[in-house]
């Protein structure tokens, strides 16, 4: 199993913790944009990135914001739902990913839970040209609600069942979508 390289990325005005599984010729990189109150070691997701990196998958877990800025959100929760901070803080990192020499050849998709899911479609919206998918798992699609329209990547919604409201906001914002797109229920 190819175990996660840790990285600082060095970004315009921050630097941020990043896990990073590189498979030798890797067919493209997921971006993983954890929801509110997680983090890069979530479990769900590096689970889910292992999985990705043995089927040729390269995959980037980062923390979206720094140790001080976490420390505040677990007291005030105020950071987690600042959608143009964390999609700004994305946008910095797919510019990353294009200066590194090891990444920038890589198709890049995203895939967003909860919050990061809305930081995910503002992001893509604001880098068309590099984001080839994006992938929402019981996301806050709704948070993203004005860069809908532009969203030019395929998009895959995935909500359980059991969670009638996000349903309700993710049906919603499956129609704001002018992309290519599909809304799945698990059972």
């Amino acid at each position: 199993m190819l175990e996660p390289r840790y990285q600082k990325m060095a970004l315009d005005d921050v630097e941020l913790s990043a896990d990073l599984r590189l498979p030798n010729n890797a067919v493209g990189l997921v971006v993983f944009v954890h929801g509110s109150g997680s983090s890069r070691q979530s479990p769900r997701n590096q689970s889910v990135a292992a999985y990705l990196s043995r089927r040729g998958l390269a995959t980037l877990l980062f923390d979206l914001l720094t140790e001080p800025e976490q420390r505040l959100d677990n007291l005030t929760r105020e950071l987690r739902f600042d959608i143009p901070l964390l999609s700004r803080r994305l946008v910095q990192v797919i510019d990353w990913i294009g200066r590194n020499a090891e990444l920038q050849s890589l198709r890049i998709g995203l895939f967003g839970a909860s919050t990061g899911a809305a930081a995910a479609l503002l992001a893509a919206a604001e880098r068309p040209e590099v984001i080839h998918a994006v992938v929402s798992r019981g996301g806050r699609t709704d948070l993203a609600e004005a860069a809908l329209p532009r969203v030019k990547a395929p998009t895959l919604q995935v909500v359980g069942a059991l969670d009638p409201v996000v349903l309700k906001l993710n049906d919603q914002s499956s129609q704001a979508l002018q992309c290519e797109q599909r809304l799945e229920v698990w059972r």
